[in-house]
């Protein structure tokens, strides 16, 4: 599993690192609004850099920095954000996102982040892994309450986390002033649980925009809607 993954338009090399693609990053990528005023962008706990580059992709952003803790996760993302065309805009921290936040003074108009989650201990994953995965590294409320410092006033903050926590995270959210704008519901198939949660919020409060997005209709064989959100990524949609 350590090959290349290819988009379209762009490479994730993933051999240096336990932070693999997978679904929750393009679905985030994908999925989240990009106002055509939005000119800066922040990735955070940007692991490969696979979101900071679908963002370049869709958005005429100057500035996508993105801020990854693990060492070995920077290194490649650093590598991953020089092979693009969009090297310009791109640039990556090696911080955690509590000393990034220290130093910057600057404010971004979309901040994005697919946390480390799975709050229970996996006894069989490697250290490094394990962290990627771990909300105890950057917990929900340190994460929402930075992110509300660093987000610009017209700005907004964009996730994907699991559905079960999804009611709590808002919750953190809101005590940092930020209201949920958008929320759309991930199931595997028809008839399985909902998995994960994609939100967007801004300071503002609005009417929610809420809907269900279903991946697969059986096994390898997608929904349309999936199909549309990803097509302009993955090189077999």
């Amino acid at each position: 599993m350590n090959k290349p993954f290819q988009f379209k338009q762009f490479t994730i090399k993933q051999d240096k690192t336990a932070m693999k693609v997978g679904t929750d990053g393009v679905l985030l990528g994908a999925w989240v609004k990009i106002e055509t005023e939005v000119c800066s962008i922040l990735d955070v706990g940007s692991g490969t850099g696979l979101i900071a580059l679908m963002l370049a992709q869709r958005s005429n952003a100057e500035v996508i920095d993105a801020v990854e803790l693990n060492a070995d996760a920077y290194v490649q993302n650093v590598e991953n954000f020089e092979a693009t065309d969009w090297g310009d805009r791109l640039f990556c921290y090696h911080a955690s996102l509590q000393e990034f936040a220290d130093e910057i003074d600057d404010k971004y108009d979309l901040i994005i982040s697919n946390p480390p989650f799975y709050t229970s201990t996996f006894k069989n994953l490697s250290k490094e892994r394990a962290m990627a995965r771990h909300t105890e590294s950057l917990t929900y409320t340190a994460l929402l309450f930075l992110v509300s410092k660093l987000v610009s006033k017209k700005g907004s903050c964009a996730f994907i986390i699991p559905y079960v926590e999804e009611s709590s995270f808002i919750e953190i959210a809101r005590e940092n002033k930020l209201f949920i704008n958008r929320i759309t519901r991930v199931k595997g198939t028809e008839s399985s649980v909902i998995k994960r949660s994609l939100l967007q919020f801004s300071f503002f409060e609005k009417p929610i925009e809420k809907d269900e997005l279903i991946i697969e209709i059986k096994r390898h064989e997608y929904t349309p809607k999936y199909v549309e959100l990803v097509k302009d990524f993955y090189l077999k949609m």
